[in-house]
């Protein structure tokens, strides 16, 4: 591990002198930004949440907690930095997309992302899309979609970032990013390394979290050139290795480990016209993980699976108010495992995209995607979306659509266990939503209906085997409240934000509460900002959750509600115009507070982390 690091390291420092001599000879120019923008110009029906550089930078211990007190989505994790897992709109982990630069990132393994292996350290922008996608985005964009995006910044600069962090329970944490940008050449380059020994305390019990150490190392990469003055050719690339123990729970040991060794690679020719615009993308994807039982034992069982994605992607402006836009995308997944063999699958999908925008007032959207993929047929899918806004305060917003995900390999093929004879689930849904904005002032409102059929569920056969089955059918409906205000005077900044959520998500033929879905979920955040001090406080409530099928209460049945808070001071001890170093100071569950989001695994106890962030 340490060699992978000095070498990343070599590499990043090599980039970085490369940009401070070319910047010297390079005239400022007006800036270029570029990144994929089809996610706001074809969804303007929908909510869609985007976290900016401020905010990323709260969270900076994991990415769960970022998104855990920033939007409205459940996550259920297994302790601290273990396996964590979305529930989205009340739908599963599997039921929310990932997309990664505009393809989707989600295991062909178990269908979903685990959430602490995602690293944002150079991650520009991340966008949360409320509502079904599968029409944009594929399989599994049913609860929603999280979008990772690199932008390239086409301006006579260059920046370096580089953060070092030391926390409770010996965390560590080093993060050095470059962005360099010229007329013609862009790149930014980062490299990340974590370890904790994550031994903390289970409050109100005489255990610690035993075997739950973890490290990481990330490594990414992002360049644009411009070929002529329509054409950028671009090139992404991130690689994540990981070597965690995995922690049992307050009643059973583990001494079994986990290792991940996942990259992704995509090169895009870009071009711009007058009346159009083309996009091309190759990407090669390659997901790899190892279990050991045993962390001592040199045996282990694996799965892996290698993706080549050719997507091809043109709009086009039939006039000023009505444009077009197809996608053309074809995947070719290839897997090995120790538990299902060595299957394959072809994908192809066709996307008509078109947006009618008569006036300022009012824009509509209608989509249509057809998949042919082997091994099952997979339905026709739509959408349509719109937004009318009756005054400059107060807009409108409504989308409906048809959405699936089709089984995984281990769905299919894990054996002991797996179902060939299952089908796509299906879903759909529809979505109202309401934004007020005045001056300071920002208030969104949204009321939503999910239907699926053909749910996917592994349960237990007669053998004791378990087997997943097309049996269920769910609903989900409920209510999204968030509110916004900032306030500027006397060269101080006041930032408030909240989010709510009641959530209503059941089994059709019980009636009863699907398990891990919350009924109400709440965070809310203040930040202060006077010239070189700034600080926030971070709040969540998460209610009762049941962790069994009958909705039974009680300590072995379900999980107890929880508030959770966090505070952050942060003060620039250098400020000029060309470096600026902070001193930030987070103390995570700042009142102590005994929880769990899954059963028998406790969360951390009260703990501190301190950051020196140096920009120059």
């Amino acid at each position: 591990m340490k060699k992978r690091i000095l070498f990343l390291f070599a590499i990043f420092c090599g980039l970085s002198c490369l940009a401070q001599t070319k910047l010297d000879s390079i005239q400022n120019l007006d800036e270029v930004v570029l990144n994929d923008n089809k996610l706001i110009e074809n969804g303007k029906g929908f909510k869609i949440t985007v976290l900016n550089d401020s905010v990323l930078s709260k969270n900076n211990t994991s990415f769960t907690n970022l998104l855990r007190f920033n939007s409205n989505i459940y996550f259920k994790e297994n302790g601290f930095g273990m396996v964590s897992s979305p529930s989205f709109r009340g739908t599963n982990a599997s039921q929310t997309a990932v997309i990664w630069n505009g393809i989707s990132i989600n295991s062909q393994l178990n269908g979903q992302t685990d959430f602490n292996t995602i690293n944002t350290n150079n991650i520009n922008k991340v966008v949360i899309r409320n509502g079904g996608g599968s029409v944009q985005y594929g399989s599994g964009a049913i609860g929603g979609s999280i979008h990772l995006d690199n932008t390239l910044s086409f301006s006579s600069h260059l920046k370096n970032d580089v953060k070092l962090n030391y926390g409770s329970f010996d965390s560590k944490n080093v993060s050095l990013v470059t962005d360099y940008g010229s007329d013609k050449f862009a790149f930014n380059v980062g490299v990340n390394y974590i370890e904790s020994d994550n031994d903390y305390k289970y409050l109100g019990l005489d255990q610690v979290n035993e075997n739950g150490a973890f490290n990481n190392l990330s490594f990414s990469a992002n360049l644009g050139y411009f070929i002529s003055d329509n054409d950028v050719i671009k090139l992404y690339h991130q690689s994540y290795l990981s070597d965690r123990e995995f922690s049992g729970t307050t009643v059973t040991p583990s001494n079994s480990k986990y290792e991940d060794k996942n990259s992704r690679s995509m090169l895009e020719w870009f071009r711009t016209a007058s009346a159009y615009k083309s996009s091309f993308k190759v990407a090669y994807l390659k997901e790899h993980f190892e279990y050991y039982q045993n962390k001592d034992s040199e045996f282990f069982s694996f799965g892996k699976v290698n993706t080549l994605v050719l997507k091809h992607s043109l709009d086009f402006n039939l006039s000023k108010t009505l444009s077009v836009k197809s996608i053309l995308d074809y995947n070719y997944f290839q897997g090995e495992g120790s538990s299902f063999g060595e299957p394959n699958r072809n994908a192809f999908s066709a996307t008509g995209l078109l947006q009618y925008n008569p006036n300022s007032k009012l824009n509509i959207g209608l989509n249509i995607r057809q998949d042919v993929t082997s091994n099952f047929k997979s339905p026709l899918l739509f959408s349509i979306d719109g937004v009318y806004g009756f005054s400059k305060y107060y807009k409108l917003k409504i989308n409906a659509s048809k959405n699936y995900r089709v089984p995984t390999f281990n769905d299919l093929y894990w054996q002991p266990g797996g179902n060939l004879d299952l089908v796509p689930e299906s879903s759909y849904q529809i979505d109202l939503g309401h934004v007020l904005n005045y001056k300071a002032f920002q208030f969104n409102l949204n009321t939503y209906y999910i239907s699926t059929e053909d749910l996917i569920q592994w349960q237990p056969g007669a053998s004791g085997i378990w087997s997943p089955e097309n049996i269920a059918k769910s609903q989900s409906y409920g209510v999204e409240a968030g509110l916004n205000i900032t306030k500027t005077f006397n060269k101080q900044e006041f930032i408030f934000s909240s989010n709510y959520s009641y959530t209503v998500s059941e089994n059709v033929e019980t009636n009863k509460q699907l398990i891990y879905v919350p009924f109400h979920k709440a965070n809310a955040s203040i930040a202060y900002r006077f010239k070189r001090f700034s600080m926030f406080y971070q709040h969540m409530f998460n209610g009762e959750v049941f962790t069994t099928a009958d909705n039974l209460k009680g300590s072995f049945y379900s999980l107890e509600p929880y508030d959770v808070a966090n505070l952050g001071l942060n003060y620039k001890v250098i400020k000029t115009t060309k470096n600026q170093l902070d001193l930030r100071v987070n103390i995570d569950n700042l009142f102590n507070e005994i929880y769990q989001n899954v059963a028998f695994r406790p969360m951390p106890n009260r703990n501190f982390n301190i950051q020196l962030h140096y920009k120059f």
